[in-house]
């Protein structure tokens, strides 16, 4: 997109990059043809799993290994977690792949001369393949939203369900019930502290810091001029996440106090990859963001949310208990977890995979205590 300020038939300046982002981001999605997953979804259906075809073998013991495709689909948030946890498992590197299964992980704080798939799977009573790109089993995670997520792993399309919001927020239009609300497992992976960011014009002309009243005000089109927070003369483009989306979700229940607290903003996206696009293509745009999707150097550059007179900014104290727009990355299994989604999930939650999946996408690790937890949900001898 180019950055003058010429527009076609005296439109707004406003409309005019809504229109061409539009586009943008269409041609975007039209790339991605929905392939965004790291293997394909099972092509055979047994008629019997809720979807899922079954391709489990027995182990030496005669019991029944559920060796199927592990699915998973929701939040655009958490897909950089669970995704590259699927692409290094699906992988199974061996021992010593500086890239993927580096020695000091390997050797020196696991001690195992193990793939690193069969590694985290042995525990649960699968056998190692020995063998690049032949895990235990595959995984394979989609990318939609959090709604998408929790509704598919509530009906059993997919066996974890992504979000960045609780499954409660994110159903709270619908009324679920409590009985419903208490089927969902909810395995905490990660944090995400959600940062304001604006586009780099904004920023280079000096805008760094915008208080939280300000905030609530762009998203309610009761401040529409950058002027007005000692900006440029430019209109404000407030930019946006799709409702169902858990950014979205959480951004109105922290913010506002209410998950479904009425806001204004001038275009939503279905997913964070879009609406990074989309402020990356603006000269006045703001936008609330997964911290995965940040790039302090580049075309989304953060900017601080003063807040009771506390400055949060990005790189400082965005993971503060006390910073409201922080929010738990979940990965919701459906009434309890199966042996197989408990390996995958504890995967993600051993020091290798908060090292490499969460903190490697720019969350924050589970604290010790809270990582304690999650770890006990999913330990190895609930199936013994």
């Amino acid at each position: 997109m180019t950055r003058d300020s010429t527009r076609p038939d005296g439109a707004s300046r406003r409309k005019f990059i809504l229109s061409a982002g539009a586009l943008g981001v269409g041609a975007l999605a039209g790339c991605s043809g929905g392939n965004n997953t790291t293997e394909s979804q099972p092509e055979a259906d047994d008629g019997e799993s809720g979807g899922k075809q079954n391709t489990s073998t027995p182990t030496e013991s005669g019991d029944s290994m559920d060796t199927s495709v592990l699915t998973g689909d929701g939040s655009s948030t958490v897909f950089p977690i669970t995704n590259t946890g699927s692409s290094y498992w699906n992988s199974n590197p061996e021992p010593g792949d500086e890239d993927y299964w580096p020695a000091e992980w390997a050797s020196e704080t696991y001690d195992t001369d193990m793939r690193l798939a069969d590694f985290f799977a042995q525990d649960y009573g699968y056998e190692e393949t020995g063998e690049r790109s032949v895990p235990p089993f595959r995984v394979s995670i989609a990318l939609s939203h959090s709604g998408t997520g929790i509704e598919g792993a509530m009906e059993g399309r997919v066996d974890i369900g992504d979000a960045s919001a609780s499954a409660e927020a994110e159903l709270a239009g619908s009324n679920p019930g409590e009985e419903t609300l208490n089927n969902f497992v909810n395995h905490v992976v990660g944090v995400d502290g959600q940062p304001i960011v604006a586009s780099r014009e904004i920023v280079d002309a000096g805008v760094s810091q915008i208080t939280l009243d300000e905030l609530k005000g762009i998203y309610r089109q009761e401040i529409t001029n950058w002027s007005e927070l000692g900006g440029p003369d430019r209109e404000i483009l407030a930019l946006g996440r799709a409702e169902g989306s858990g950014t979205d979700t959480s951004f109105r229940s922290n913010v506002y106090g209410d998950p479904e607290a009425p806001i204004s903003p001038d275009q939503r996206f279905g997913q964070n990859q879009q609406l990074q696009q989309a402020v990356s293509q603006a000269d006045n745009a703001i936008a609330y963001i997964a911290l995965a999707f940040v790039e302090p150097d580049g075309a989304t550059p953060p900017i601080g949310l003063e807040i009771d007179g506390t400055l949060y900014e990005y790189g400082n104290n965005l993971g503060a208990q006390e910073y409201p727009l922080s929010r738990d990355l979940h990965a919701y299994t459906w009434k309890d977890t199966s042996r197989k989604e408990a390996a995958f999930i504890n995967f993600l939650l051993s020091d290798f995979g908060q090292e490499v999946f969460v903190k490697g996408n720019n969350y924050f690790a589970l604290p010790d205590d809270r990582l304690e937890n999650q770890r006990e949900m999913v330990a190895a001898s609930n199936y013994e």
